[in-house]
């Protein structure tokens, strides 16, 4: 399933790309469950109907792309049991000629929507969201100084708030008596918590989220945790040690959570890739570089070929045809960054070659 969801996003990212001169591009949603040849019948019945747009060259490109729909429904009996989405129009980019392109693809889950569209740019979000992922995870990391509040989504570490804190160091202002501004300071604090924690309530107090992570350096996160509401206390899943916070501290929280994280696709992920530069500093059973991890392949030594997010067709089909797991490498934890600023290639090998 998740092979098929990262072909399919690498398809929507190249049909994406599509843009008509005019409302031109043809795209139909099909559930499973209808007669195909209702759906036949109303490919024509859309064709006949598009003999009345004015404009010459959208007409000719809006019935091209029909024609080419039908011509595609001969090869199937009936619509597949997830469903059917078409995607059919003019793709060249060259004015006043046509090249009809046409997607035809059976979705990895249940389609729920049925749709006829003429518009400029395809439209794809009911796939967009069968290939996003489910889960996610509320992420906060606090100190004296700082709370930085993000989500964690399959592989996307997002932040959504980043505020530095008002209140002062212990070093107290001159004139002042020790008592009173440790006082000042600590109302201070606390009026700063609950503030937060109000934001923490109001972000992830939804039911959506599967489960918040807290974490920071120092005793701060401890005491932060006792301001929140029980009900977001219940969520928290795990508290860890950090030693910053910002955009960084995110990145390490996810990191130091992957125990609580083991089923999710970052977890996977950060196991393949700190394994593969254990190897690269013993120089033992790994390869690198695209040309490098191509010879491997092609020796049939490669066990685990490792690529980043985008791929690399050629490599890719190689990894099928020889049976060699894929794993796939973001750029959201600090290991998959740097695999990514060595070229994206790695290779983890049945021996050394």
């Amino acid at each position: 399933m998740e092979e098929a969801k990262r072909k399919l996003k690498k398809l929507l990212k190249r049909i994406g790309k599509v843009r008509g001169r005019h409302t031109e591009l043809v795209t139909i949603y099909v559930p499973a469950g209808y007669d195909i040849n209702y759906i036949k019948t109303l490919v024509s019945q859309e064709r006949g109907t598009a003999k009345n747009i004015r404009s010459k060259s959208t007409r000719q490109n809006v019935i091209s792309a029909l024609d080419k729909i039908s011509q595609e429904f001969k090869f199937y009996k009936k619509i597949p049991p997830h469903g059917l989405a078409i995607f059919s129009g003019n793709v060249s980019e060259k004015e006043g000629s046509q090249d009809i392109g046409i997607w035809m693809i059976e979705p990895p889950e249940p389609l729920n929507v049925k749709m006829y569209r003429c518009e400029q740019e395809f439209l794809l979000e009911p796939l967009k969201n069968m290939i996003e992922a489910k889960r996610k995870y509320g992420l906060v990391v606090v100190d004296n100084k700082n709370i930085t509040i993000g989500m964690l989504k399959g592989k996307n570490i997002t932040t959504i708030k980043n505020e530095d804190s008002i209140v002062p160091g212990k070093i107290r202002a001159g004139g002042q008596s020790s008592a009173r501004f440790s006082r000042v300071r600590e109302n201070m604090a606390k009026s700063w918590y609950r503030e937060n924690a109000q934001t923490v309530d109001e972000l992830f107090g939804i039911k959506e989220f599967d489960g918040i992570i807290l974490g920071g350096p120092g005793p701060t996160k401890e005491t932060f945790k006792e301001f929140l509401p029980k009900k977001i206390q219940e969520k928290i899943i795990a508290v860890k040690d950090v030693g910053y916070t910002g955009d960084f501290g995110l990145k390490e929280l996810v990191d130091k959570s992957l125990d609580v994280l083991k089923e999710e696709s970052i977890a996977e992920e950060k196991e393949y890739v700190t394994k593969f530069f254990s190897q690269l500093g013993k120089n033992e059973k790994i390869s690198y570089g695209k040309d490098q991890v191509k010879a491997d392949l092609e020796a049939g030594a490669v066990e685990i070929l490792l690529l980043k997010e985008d791929g690399d067709e050629e490599l890719e089909e190689m990894a099928t045809k020889s049976g060699t797991k894929m794993i796939f490498i973001s750029e959201e934890t600090m290991e998959g960054k740097q695999f990514h600023e060595m070229g994206g290639y790695g290779g983890l090998l049945r021996y050394d070659t």
